[in-house]
């Protein structure tokens, strides 16, 4: 038995950088983008849709669950020490992009086009690349 609890667990995929260095924030703002913004793609379309489109076919609770997940990327720019105009724009495209959202069911079309989960993450790395240009990273996938 003591065997078993000394034994490391397996690890599962890539795991995410726990720290508060630039370079681990960063990490973890694209993944949590990636999920809200970009998790799969409509078939037929090559649109990407993410967490931030289903929950909005979701009444109210959907459009609020969106918005608090997406209010976590400004929470890390915050923690990066970015300045309150960015943070104040950040929360500002949150607060768009949720009052798009309450709109029950059609609230989803508008959430195809404003990305603000995107937009956020475009602030940020600006921010990053300026000042801690050490975390900047080669996009393979974008065009």
């Amino acid at each position: 038995m003591a065997d078993q609890i000394d034994q490391p667990t397996p690890k599962m995929g890539r795991e995410l950088p726990l720290g508060t260095d630039a370079r681990s924030v960063r990490q973890r703002i694209e993944v949590m983008e990636k999920l809200l913004e970009r998790m799969f793609v409509i078939p037929g379309t090559n649109r990407q849709v993410g967490l931030d489109v289903i929950l909005d076919f979701i009444p109210i609770v959907g459009s609020i669950s969106a918005a608090a997940l997406g209010s976590y990327i400004a929470w890390e720019a915050r923690n990066l020490g970015m300045s309150k105009w960015q943070i104040t724009r950040m929360a500002g495209n949150i607060g768009f992009d949720m009052l798009l959202g309450a709109i029950p069911w059609v609230g989803a079309i508008p959430d195809l086009f404003f990305r603000s989960n995107s937009r956020n993450l475009r602030i940020i790395k600006r921010h990053l690349d300026k000042h801690h240009p050490h975390t900047k990273t080669i996009d393979v996938g974008a065009r």
